[in-house]
């Protein structure tokens, strides 16, 4: 696989439950770091929700601007339910991304999206919450990639330490 680099930017997260999820999902995919910008989630993250423990491994940074001293080959993607968005599954991920979510109660900044490289959507019926999002999008960047790693190995690797389930064929 790849070297790429994939980052998760939350704009002024609410919720410590759904910034827990979003560091869990950053564990399972394999995310290189999550930042965040406003005093919300700070507020509220004495209630622990990373229940893998993930910021031991991945940074999740408190952030003035998403934008900031990002490397010069980032394409910035926001996702949101946005007129004239990209429709998920006929999004191509770029190699080395960010990926802008919105708080749960409002959007993403215009200006933020203005200076995107693309903005897509999950083509559902209503809206998910933020951890939801953030699941399904790292979920399609997994299944259109090349050479995904798989098979008895990685699941005994990933799997809850009281599961031993084996298919028999």
């Amino acid at each position: 696989m790849k070297n790429n680099r994939v980052s998760i930017g939350l704009s002024n997260p609410k919720s410590p439950t759904n910034v827990g999820a979003v560091m869990r999902a950053a564990g399972c995919y394999r995310v290189d770091s999550v930042k965040y910008t406003g005093n919300r989630y700070g507020y509220a993250a004495k209630f622990h929700t990373d229940t893998k423990d993930i910021t031991d491994k991945i940074p999740l940074t408190n952030v003035e601007s998403l934008l900031d001293d990002l490397p010069a080959d980032t394409k910035i993607v926001c996702v949101e339910l946005a007129e004239g968005a990209t429709a998920l599954p006929a999004f191509e991920h770029p190699d080395n991304a960010l990926y802008i979510f919105g708080p749960e109660d409002g959007t993403i900044a215009q200006e933020v999206v203005d200076q995107a490289d693309a903005v897509v959507y999950v083509p559902t019926v209503g809206c998910m919450n933020l951890a939801a999002t953030v699941n399904v999008l790292l979920y399609d960047r997994l299944a259109k990639a090349e050479n995904v790693i798989m098979g008895d190995e990685l699941i005994r690797e990933s799997r809850d330490n009281r599961n031993r389930l084996v298919v028999k064929k």
